[in-house]
């Protein structure tokens, strides 16, 4: 595939701990310039990957032996990137222009006959062959950051291991089927905040995963809900022309289906209905808005989750007066960045992680494991919430206490 790509990236000299190289770079769009989000970063043929964050960047740890293997960039909408590891190491300004694909840019016209409903209805029948019907494994790196009142709290993150047996629909969509172990927790100072009553006690990771919306079947299955399914114009992503079905009364919902297979590859939910949620020390929550990404990658033939991204708001009001009192929100990430489609290890119940909050479990802090794990980037955007959690000391002092 012919790539005009201006295509620069940063070595961080030297190997680390496991003989890793470190891949640094910024992925725009060639035309806009503007930062390419959430883009899939890999190793043709290998189950190791990161993403984007949300200015763009990355920084992609590998094993140095994968010097002569290819790395591959995807986003939906774009032309992947192709180029031998090799052959980007030595440069100097780390900047990946994207080219939108000739599909995007002649704006594709639906000329099927296949109405949205119909589209979805042949995706959903075909979960059990896209997506993987026998154990696996996966390394992961999950992130939260509580706010309130516009001032970040706290911090979180997580790396984990997550089995589990198959894609099989659930009988329960609502409780948890895979087993997650702990391997490192790190978390800042703010969970002794006056405000930590206002947030969920309960385990934040085990509530994400419940958001994977085809893991769990979470879809109506009211016929005016499918007959309400309307087409967009088509999309593209990793050499595929793809479906792109929505909904867009009560809340927005977007749904890209690969046309080759029916494969469910990434979803987008937004609802900004006020919702009460209960009440809580004299104050009543609504919810104000919820936004969902869901992201998929092939690798071996089948579907694995990519990454899973869920940010909350909440609104409390005066149980008497109605006043508004204060504003809390919680951003989640959870990023996964190795795959083993047949493992022989298992999570065991007495491995496995608890239903209580994260911040309960946590481990004694490694500096050495954080060092070269592949983490979602941080970036200038994130300057406002190291500020506003570093106001008592540093988060590698706080890290180290908690």
């Amino acid at each position: 595939m012919k790539n005009t790509l201006v295509i620069c990236f940063l070595l961080i000299s030297g190997f680390v701990t496991a003989q890793k190289v470190t891949i640094s770079a910024k992925v725009v769009d060639k035309e806009t310039k503007e930062p390419l989000i959430f883009a899939t970063i890999g190793i043709l043929g290998k189950p190791i990957g990161t993403i984007t964050n949300m200015q763009g960047d990355f920084d992609f740890y590998v094993p140095a032996e994968y010097r002569n293997e290819n790395l591959v960039i995807s986003i939906l909408g774009y032309e992947n990137f192709q180029a031998p590891v090799w052959t980007v190491l030595d440069n100097k300004n780390p900047i990946i222009e994207m080219e939108k694909s000739t599909t995007v840019l002649e704006e594709v016209v639906v000329t099927d006959s296949l109405q949205g409903g119909e589209v979805l209805n042949i995706a959903l029948s075909r979960i059990e062959q896209n997506y993987p019907m026998t154990p696996y494994l996966v390394d992961g790196f999950y992130r939260d950051i509580k706010k309130v009142g516009g001032v970040y709290i706290s911090l979180l993150e997580a790396a984990v291991k997550i089995y589990d047996e198959d894609y099989m629909a659930p009988r329960n969509k609502f409780k948890l089927r895979e087993r997650v172990a702990l391997l490192e927790v790190r978390r800042s100072l703010g969970y002794s905040s006056k405000f930590t009553a206002y947030f969920d006690e309960d385990n934040l990771l085990e509530d994400l995963l419940l958001h994977n919306n085809v893991r769990y079947r979470q879809f109506p299955e009211e016929e005016a809900f499918f007959t309400s399914l309307g087409r967009e114009k088509d999309s593209h992503y990793n050499g595929h022309d793809i479906f792109v079905v929505s909904y867009n009364k009560e809340y927005r919902l977007v749904i890209y289906i690969d046309k080759k297979n029916y494969s469910i590859i990434h979803l987008e939910y937004e609802n900004g209905q006020q919702e009460t949620i209960g009440k809580r020390r004299g104050l009543v929550s609504k919810f104000v808005n919820l936004k969902r990404v869901i992201d998929f990658k092939e690798y071996d033939q089948k579907l694995y989750l990519n990454f899973i991204a869920v940010d909350s708001k909440i609104h409390w009001y005066d149980a008497t007066t109605g006043e508004l009192k204060f504003e809390t929100e919680v951003h989640q990430q959870l990023l996964i960045n190795d795959i083993n489609p047949s493992p022989e290890e298992r999570i065991g119940t007495t491995e496995k992680m608890r239903s209580y909050g994260l911040q309960f479990q946590d481990l004694p802090y490694n500096k050495a494991f954080w060092k070269n794990y592949n983490v979602i980037k941080e970036s200038p955007l994130d300057a406002k919430i190291i500020e506003d959690l570093e106001k008592e000391e540093t988060l590698e002092k706080q890290f180290e206490k908690n």
